[in-house]
């Protein structure tokens, strides 16, 4: 009974002993990186804060990149006490170049030490931090500094993730991606994943700090999928979030799928209701493809109140598409109106604008006809039957005059402008999908004749930006939007470590002198 006893307590504090000795081992660990690296902070010289996806390289090509508060960690024993030369880049920021034309700057490495850098924002908007991902502060953890976020090197097992949504949802912002990659397998999930997080003033950090998620987890601890549907094969892409009162009187969370093969190929769409008790999304209704004008891809809608009724409006960019914010329309196809100027019938030249005697264009909302989005406005002014003037959604750079195609993005009213304001992102431009642009409109369907590039990638793509209007600071002075940062399309083979495939936050100021002259 004595060894019995002993051995029961050896049991028992076994853990207890494991865990002080991991907790010292630790705390040691932690020491010796603190004291081992070397610490360089980038900054904007604007603002005196850190700067992420900033590229530091040295001479024989080693590269770092600052992580979420600007930060690189440096432990490499063959260089301290030297002094080493960093060529400083990055997307939006300059660095001062010498006279041989390099921009960068040398700096003594010594175990322990900090340097700080400086460099000059040209982007309008301001970069401020990645969202999603691993190693989020990683650098930042290695030298021991203060970090915002209670999983500083990420959550969910997360190391990649597509295209963002966001919606408030009983009391929490419900988070909603794309195909989301893994750390244990080239393959991850593309069943979209999700996970919440407290409302700024309800627990949730201030939006220039950052985002705590909680992710939906399966049992193995990696993002698990949210909108399976039951499918056997093949990819489910799902997008306009947004909640509606049921026949029921409940608040139901909602969103319209599409089932890919591939990223051409689409082999269904419908419309599917989140379920509370299991905290996925389920099937409301099959759709026919040739419905599909009805859900704009990665739509984000809006509402608006037009008389007596509230409006769910949506689109790629523009809203164009309208139906009655109830669930009993929501769910009848014939409920939904196109935002267009084309004719009821088309001609053998194809479709015809409308005019009215005065050849004046008639826009307005057609039940059960196709709108007219930016790409669709774009052939009718090359092919002459629209004039620019007379358009919707074909902006012109404010700066340059040049016409900008614009790809996806968001729109939101804005208290602070009194106007509905655009970001989004342009196809073609300086960098294949990577140049985003701001506009406003004094209605969500335009017109928007001239616009504002804020932010501009080297030969990298920010595709599928959003504007979070939960974030708004200053009645809307402040905006906060991400994109998807990757070098899938640009053209570039030359991948950012960490930040690849990738949400990255930025911030704008509406009151930036930079965007006057917006309004007609």
């Amino acid at each position: 009974m004595k060894w019995n006893f002993k051995a029961a307590m050896c049991r028992r504090l076994l853990p207890i002993v494991l865990l002080i000795a991991a907790a010292m081992s630790c705390s040691v660990a932690d020491a010796a990186g603190t004291n081992e690296c070397f610490g360089i902070k980038v900054v904007d010289e604007q603002t005196g804060r850190g700067v992420p996806l900033v590229e530091l390289e040295t001479v024989h090509h080693v590269k770092l990149v600052t992580d979420s508060a600007g930060w690189v960690a440096i432990n490499e024993p063959g260089w301290n006490g030297q002094s080493v030369f960093f060529h400083v880049r990055s997307h939006g920021y300059e660095f001062p170049k010498d006279g041989f034309g390099n921009a960068g700057k040398a700096l003594k490495v010594i175990a322990g030490a900090r340097e700080s850098v400086r460099v000059k924002r040209r982007n309008v908007a301001e970069r401020l931090y990645r969202i999603t991902g691993e190693g989020i502060y990683r650098e930042s953890v290695l030298l021991g500094e203060d970090t915002p976020l209670a999983e500083p090197l990420g959550s969910g097992r997360v190391v990649g993730q597509d295209s963002a949504f966001a919606v408030p949802y009983r009391g929490k912002l419900h988070w909603f991606w794309g195909d989301t990659s893994r750390l244990s397998y080239p393959l991850g999930h593309f069943w979209m994943a999700g996970a919440l997080s407290d409302l700024p003033g309800s627990g949730g950090l201030d939006p220039s700090k950052g985002v705590n998620l909680s992710y939906f987890k399966g049992s193995d601890g990696f993002s698990r999928p949210m909108c399976r549907l039951g499918v056997k094969r093949g990819l489910i892409w799902a997008d306009g979030f947004t909640t509606l009162i049921d026949d029921a009187g409940r608040e139901r969370l909602v969103c319209h799928y599409a089932h890919m093969e591939s990223l051409e190929k689409m082999l269904g769409h419908g419309l599917a209701v989140y379920d509370d008790g299991r905290e996925e999304f389920t099937r409301v209704d099959s759709l026919e493809l040739k419905e599909l004008w009805r859900w704009p891809a990665q739509a984000h809608p809006v509402r608006k109140r037009e008389g007596d009724m509230d409006y769910l409006m949506a689109g790629e960019v523009f809203p164009v598409v309208r139906v009655p914010a109830q669930w009993k329309h929501w769910t009848n196809l014939m409920s939904y109106e196109g935002w267009s100027c084309l004719a009821d019938s088309s001609s053998e030249e194809g479709p015809m604008v409308d005019r009215d005697a005065d050849g004046k264009v008639r826009w307005r909302w057609r039940r059960g006809m196709r709108a007219v989005d930016s790409m669709i406005e774009a052939k009718l002014i090359s092919s002459g039957k629209l004039d620019r003037s007379e358009a919707r959604f074909s902006p012109v750079d404010v700066e340059s005059g040049k016409p900008v195609l614009l790809h996806r993005g968001s729109v939101n009213w804005n208290p602070h402008r009194k106007r509905w304001v655009m970001i989004a992102v342009e196809t073609g431009g300086t960098s294949m999908l990577g140049e985003v642009w701001y506009g406003e409109a004094l209605e969500p369907t335009g017109p928007c004749r001239k616009v504002r590039k804020i932010v501009t990638h080297d030969r990298y793509s920010f595709y599928n930006p959003v504007h979070h209007v939960e974030f708004d600071k200053e009645d809307g002075r402040w905006i906060f939007f991400e994109g998807t940062y990757v070098n899938t399309f640009s053209g570039n083979s030359d991948a950012t470590a960490r930040y690849d495939y990738n949400q990255v936050m930025y911030r704008l100021d509406l009151d930036d002198p930079r965007l006057r002259g917006l309004r007609e």
